[in-house]
């Protein structure tokens, strides 16, 4: 077997030239039969070629359950037996034109030139402008319409359901190998990798005795113009859909290592580092592709004091990460829980009301005191005592602050400290009863 056992390939030397035999391929996954561009070409040729839609239907059809059998692939000429559903079996060819000796010497010139061109066909790949320097050089390489054509033993002289089976399953071989292309053409993968290495030899010899270097030596370096790459017109490749939203953030690596870290680095903080930014990710990513993602505001960007809080909320550190996320939220511990904690109910907006005192102005102040007077009925309204935005309930470790948007944070203490009790809340009163909840709760 040949280097290309993956494929269920055999190689060998027909006398004409090489040939390589595909053993049946199992039906194809999906609805498409090439998932390369010069597959699809190939597809192209076939469909711009034949006569009957009808025929290639059927040879669809026959190609995806599996009738046909082993192809045989060599110059000018891919060869099967394709069985219709019934059982029966008739050999069916597909001729392509071989190149000219003197168009392969001009295909290898051209690919002596651009080294990018080998390494392409090396990794099993054809890009859009290795196909169009060859037909600059006057070298066809992908077939054309009515390049494609049929013979079959059952009589039909237009491509029948057994030459389009061929056609279908011969696309999945090229998407897999564009050396199968090259040996329809009439050169076998062995001899072509001989006949450039020998012209790069020459080349490289040329070059030392000052022939000078090829005139595009530094094209693969720079890259290929936009012009060349959509060249191919209607086979270029499609762009692909966006990759899919994964499940759940992925997983940071493990710096947990028998070697001991550079001086200055903490592994245990770099690793909660690396799991916040996966998370981060993924929710941006989340968000990004989520409907109407284009018309939402851009969020203001955090503070390194905001950002300390926030990272402490997601990741949950151990005691001495927080104790440094404190110190850059310029917080002491306590007060970094109770700001993380505000951080949970409502992220800047609830950290910038446990940080703010303000005094509302005459009219926001009319507005706040109207709506602590509508919330309660006739007697049941709780004695607050007033100070800024914050009211404090009388005789009770419970308080409302109110934001400037005109919203209620519940607040309790707890070990002589006020401390968010709650998400916010238009209402006061449904403010103040989160409030009184938890403190119950937590007695």
């Amino acid at each position: 077997m040949s280097e290309d056992d993956e494929y269920g390939t055999d190689a060998v030397d027909s006398g004409g030239g090489a040939e390589r035999t595909f053993a049946p391929l199992p039906p194809p996954p999906g609805r498409g039969f090439a998932t390369s561009w010069w597959g699809r070409a190939w597809l192209k040729a076939l469909e711009d070629t034949a006569l009957d839609g009808q025929q290639l239907k059927k040879g669809r059809r026959l190609a995806r359950e599996g009738g046909v059998g082993a192809v045989a692939v060599r110059p000018g000429r891919i060869t099967a037996v394709v069985r219709d559903r019934d059982g029966t079996g008739h050999r069916s060819d597909v001729l392509l034109q071989e190149l000219s000796d003197e168009a392969w010497d001009r295909f290898l010139d051209m690919a002596v030139d651009r080294a990018g061109h080998i390494a392409a066909l090396l990794d099993r790949e054809m890009p859009p402008h290795l196909v169009e320097d060859a037909a600059g050089a006057g070298v066809d390489l992908l077939p054309g319409i009515g390049d494609l054509e049929p013979e079959c033993t059952c009589g039909t002289w237009d491509h029948c359901p057994h030459s389009g089976a061929l056609c279908y399953q011969v696309a999945r071989l090229l998407d897999e190998d564009p050396f199968v292309l090259l040996l329809m053409r009439g050169r076998d993968e062995r001899r072509l990798l001989d006949e450039l290495q020998v012209r790069s030899t020459a080349r490289a010899v040329r070059a030392g005795d000052g022939g000078g270097a090829p005139e595009d030596v530094g094209r693969d370096a720079q890259g290929v113009p936009a012009g060349e790459a959509f060249a191919a017109g209607a086979i270029r490749p499609a762009l692909p859909g966006p990759p899919p939203l994964p499940a759940e953030p992925g997983l940071p690596p493990s710096l947990d290592t028998e070697a001991a870290p550079p001086p200055g680095l903490d592994p245990a903080a770099l690793e909660v580092l690396a799991a916040d930014s996966a998370v981060r990710a993924h929710r941006m990513l989340s968000e990004a592709l989520a409907p109407g993602h284009g018309h939402q505001p851009v969020p203001a960007e955090l503070t390194p004091e905001q950002d300390a809080v926030r990272l402490a909320a997601d990741a949950r550190p151990g005691l001495g990460i927080a104790t440094r996320l404190a110190k850059g939220a310029g917080r002491t511990r306590a007060e970094l829980e109770a700001a993380v904690r505000a951080w949970q109910f409502g992220g800047v907006a609830a950290l910038a009301v446990l940080d703010e005192e303000w005094a509302p102005d005459p009219d926001s102040l009319a507005r706040a005191r109207a709506r602590l007077a509508e919330a309660w009925e006739e007697g049941e309204r709780p004695r607050f005592r007033a100070a800024g935005a914050r009211w404090t309930v009388a005789d009770s470790d419970v308080q409302l602050r109110y934001d400037r948007d005109g919203r209620w944070w519940p607040y309790r203490k707890e070990r002589g400290r006020w401390v968010p009790a709650g998400p916010a809340d238009e209402d006061p009163a449904g403010a103040m009863a989160g409030a009184v909840a938890g403190a119950s709760a937590g007695d």
